[in-house]
């Protein structure tokens, strides 16, 4: 009984360890139907994408003194509030890259969400600037 159970538990470490060590980035957030989705993306990779040549559009959904205490270099403020009424104006064209992000994550998420309903094609949902480990703009 003693040898079963050392080889369940060394079975039950094993696969944690596979589990645990698995990238996490990149996730695609599935909806049912095909409908429209936007990514989720680890703050490491939204850094890349900033930092490629590609053309991206970083979203700051937070409130207005919220964004003039700190926020990532080259993003725009958009608060959730607001998004219907005034993307269309920051970014015109429906299939340009938006990372977007707010304080913690959860209006980012809200935002995303909206989006992808406004017809937005490539958005990317980061998280939070307050686990941001890249340079602010104060």
């Amino acid at each position: 009984m003693k040898k079963y159970f050392l080889v369940l538990l060394l079975l039950v470490m094993i696969l944690l360890l596979i589990g645990g060590c698995t990238e996490k980035t990149g996730v695609v957030i599935e909806e049912p139907d095909n409908q429209a989705v936007y990514h989720k993306i680890s703050q490491e990779d939204a850094k890349k994408l900033m930092d490629s040549d590609q053309d991206v559009l970083i979203i700051d959904v937070r409130e207005k003194s919220e964004y003039d205490s700190g926020h990532i270099i080259g993003a725009v403020l958009v608060p959730v509030g607001s998004i219907a009424q005034e993307i269309g104006e920051v970014a015109p064209d429906k299939d340009t890259v938006l990372l977007v992000y707010c304080r913690s994550g959860s209006r980012s998420k809200t935002a995303a969400n909206e989006l992808v309903n406004l017809g937005y094609t490539e958005v990317y949902d980061f998280g939070g600037i307050n686990t941001w480990p890249y340079d602010i703009v104060k």
